[in-house]
């Protein structure tokens, strides 16, 4: 797992970049990414598949804000980012949620 942060200069925005390989998603074959930044649309953020069975994504984020979220992969099965800044209570059982900070 890796989150690349790209702040722009002439805007408030920073562009991240996630990416999954495909080990660290259990071979599944859809990843989409939930979080604040979407309100946790479990469809609006597909990841694109990389040839090597990977996944990745760029999203413009507005920058001085912490974005909670987490990856759901295949409809079905939620998972962290390990290269996340933080992690916070989810609020469902004891699951907990990525925390970006920008």
């Amino acid at each position: 797992m890796s989150i690349k942060k790209q702040f722009l200069k002439t805007k408030p925005v920073c562009k991240v970049s996630f990416k999954l390989s495909n080990e660290q998603v259990s071979g599944a074959s859809k990843v989409n990414i939930a979080g604040d930044f979407n309100n946790w649309n479990e469809t609006s953020d597909e990841m694109n598949t990389l040839k090597d069975g990977s996944f990745s994504l760029t999203l413009d984020l507005e920058t001085g804000r912490e974005y909670q979220f987490r990856y759901l992969l295949d409809g079905s099965t939620w998972i962290n980012d390990e290269a996340a800044d933080n992690y916070c209570p989810s609020g469902f059982g004891d699951s907990q949620n990525s925390v970006i900070v920008l």
